[in-house]
């Protein structure tokens, strides 16, 4: 069960041949997690965002395994998650116009019932060209920043964005690599 309202997410699971079913915790469990405090590293709280949403689910579902995953973005230590609104989208796209950030992304997968809930966390880190004012109006009309981490879409291909370290799919949102090691360990489990 994909805990996800994400389309890319099921698309990129759907890609590797997995047998999901998209069973989406409510929006507001974002909503109710507690802060991220300063003593939380960016690796430890979406871990916990990734928890929450699975818990969400397991309280609604039977047998199988859950999968969820949160995202998050940061420069210069500011948390960039989805935009409200196009003047947000425009506010975190100026932040990174011709900066360094990274994404990361915090994976629970849980065995349902009686398992115990595995985690994990991926790291990429992408550069970003400076962007004219022409370029980022255009891409604000676009609506290709809608429902991004950032404002970003790594996967439109359309941004000056150039991946330094990390993989692909983790800065879409389903770090497919490590899933893929957390379900063989899975499998392996007693």
């Amino acid at each position: 069960m994909l805990a996800s309202r994400s389309p890319r997410r099921l698309q990129l699971a759907a890609a590797e041949g997995w047998q999901v079913t998209v069973s989406a915790p409510p929006e507001e469990v974002e909503e109710r997690a507690p802060p991220r405090t300063t003593a939380e590293s960016l690796a430890d709280y979406v871990r916990r965002l990734a928890f929450a949403k699975a818990q969400a689910v397991a309280e609604t579902c039977g047998k199988g395994t859950i999968l969820a995953c949160d995202t998050l973005a940061e420069v210069n230590g500011r948390l960039l998650g989805k935009p409200a609104d196009r003047v947000a989208a425009r506010e975190m796209l100026l932040l990174l116009s011709g900066r360094s950030h990274r994404v990361v992304s915090g994976v629970c997968l849980w065995e349902r019932p009686g398992g115990e809930p595995q985690f994990g966390d991926a790291e990429s880190i992408l550069e970003m060209d400076p962007l004219s004012e022409e370029f980022l109006e255009w891409y604000l009309d676009s609506g290709m920043w809608q429902g991004k981490a950032g404002a970003c879409g790594f996967q439109d291909e359309r941004l000056p964005l150039r991946l330094v370290s990390g993989t692909p799919s983790n800065v879409v949102g389903l770090p497919l690599e490590l899933v893929r090691d957390m379900l063989a360990r899975l499998q392996r489990a007693p």
